[in-house]
């Protein structure tokens, strides 16, 4: 074990040049919210966190919503693990919630966190490993897990389990467990899956005379079905409105054309092997159309920025957006909402989701009791803190959990939990962040209007094949 990690911590510092430009992209899954429990612990100084652009050396840079720029400088209790995390996206405060339910519960080790800021995310992690200064624990999207993996940036778990005498074969289903297998190593623990879905706003649909079913989802089984209730909603609609909450560029709408692409019956956008573009484009056009529909036909209303919180406003009847959203939306004062999965406008169901892991980043001054103790919160995490986690809106990924009473009655959940069956995700790809860098940039000139959607498909099919292994 030790000469193995050793040889992945060199590799890693080898890198520590290249990686400072690397790493997420922005607008992920986790998009605001707060973390109470990162701001106490990191704020330190009332002038560290009024002050989120010039802190001085040494001194905690904290965010209002409790996110820190410079996690490297924030206090840390020695006699705790610590993690980083990008839960900012309403899903922050559960994930707090988890780590104390756990803390509670007298681990060997507890746990403090400390929350960075969404896009700096992945950048500041891969530069912390590479200079021999990561976390003890972090967070990784399945997405991105095969560049940490490829980077050296991550510990494999086999050892570290088989010595604790945990048996993860069982407690998730297949596809999670083999989105973290690499070459029959296992590098992280799945934490959930989460989706792009459809809210709705029901005190709007009613006002539209759409009917809603006893178990509050809509009738839809096809993109006409669907247009008649975006017809009936645009007619009640006033000035400030949208029919649809949805951003103008950027993720969402990029999720909107992954579903539509895959339910039109599209290919895999690259080869298993990572060394082909297998996008089917004459269909990639299609789904772009598609989409582009959505904003021309006047069912999106220009320069929406927040599309969760113009929703949360009232303003609009749908939001499309993901499992996350729930947590801020159930907080809502007076909005009265529901959800369900992706709807099936084609001509077969699919979605477009991703699902967090618990990861051990490579850490040199991590003693073999701590590593185990990381190893136990991420299997603690995941399994005893699944019904806090489930809570957010995500769907837990333990079976122990989303197989549950107790998390199939929760509102809303039995409306999506099928996600789980019709989630199409991105092929293990060392370089898949930046193929989706490439590709929303690509889209976002098609929903802006600078380009037509055969020029953004050429485009987007361009940064697919630049990045091919």
């Amino acid at each position: 074990m030790k000469r193995k990690v050793l040889a992945t911590f060199l590799t890693a510092c080898m890198a520590v040049g290249m990686l400072a430009g690397c790493g997420g992209q922005g607008g992920g899954t986790s998009d605001s919210g707060t973390s109470d429990t990162t701001a106490e612990d990191t704020a330190g100084d009332d002038a560290a966190a009024e002050d989120s652009g010039d802190a001085a050396e040494g001194e905690a840079d904290v965010n209002e919503d409790g996110t820190v720029n410079n996690p490297e400088a924030v206090k840390v209790d020695e006699n705790k693990l610590v993690v980083w995390s990008l839960f900012t996206g309403g899903d922050g405060e559960y994930f707090d919630r988890v780590i104390e339910d756990y803390n509670s519960k007298d681990p060997t080790k507890q746990v403090q966190p400390i929350m960075l800021v969404w896009d700096d995310y992945y950048t500041k992690l891969q530069t912390a490993v590479a200079a021999g200064q990561g976390p003890d624990i972090g967070i990784s999207h399945a997405s991105k897990l095969p560049e940490l993996v490829d980077q050296g940036v991550v510990e494999p778990l086999n050892d570290y389990l088989d010595e604790l005498g945990i048996d993860i074969s069982t407690m998730y289903p297949q596809a999670n467990l083999d989105a973290v297998t690499f070459d029959g190593e296992i590098y992280a623990i799945p934490f959930d899956t989460h989706a792009e879905m459809m809210w709705y706003n029901t005190d709007i649909l009613a006002k539209a005379g759409v009917e809603v079913n006893e178990d509050g989802t809509l009738n839809i089984g096809s993109w006409d079905d669907f247009k008649a209730i975006l017809d009936k909603c645009k007619a009640v609609m006033g000035d400030g409105e949208s029919v649809i909450s949805l951003t103008n560029n950027g993720d969402d709408p990029y999720r909107i054309w992954w579903a539509t692409y895959f339910q039109m019956g599209g290919t895999p956008l690259v080869s298993d092997d990572g060394t082909e573009v297998t996008m089917d484009k004459d269909i990639a056009v299609k789904a772009a159309d598609f989409v582009k529909s959505l904003y021309d036909d006047g069912y999106v209303a220009e320069g929406i920025t927040d599309h969760q919180q113009f929703f949360q406003g009232g303003k609009a009847a749908f939001y499309f957006g993901g499992t996350w959203g729930y947590g801020a939306l159930s907080q809502t004062e007076g909005l009265n909402f529901n959800g369900m999965a992706w709807p099936q406008l084609f001509d077969q169901p699919a979605s477009w989701a991703d699902s967090h892991t618990l990861i051990l980043p490579v850490n040199p001054d991590r003693n073999e009791e701590d590593t185990l103790a990381a190893v136990e919160f991420l299997v603690g995490a995941s399994n005893e803190g699944g019904m806090i986690w489930a809570e957010s809106g995500q769907i837990p990924a333990a079976k122990a959990v989303n197989e549950s009473e107790e998390f199939l009655s929760m509102p809303t959940r039995q409306n999506y939990v099928s996600t789980l069956d019709t989630a199409v995700m991105p092929t293990k790809n060392p370089h898949f962040y930046a193929m989706k860098a490439g590709m929303i940039e690509s889209l976002n000139t098609l929903w802006s209007g600078t380009a037509d959607s055969a020029t953004a498909i050429d485009s987007l099919y361009s940064e697919l094949e630049s990045n091919l292994s």
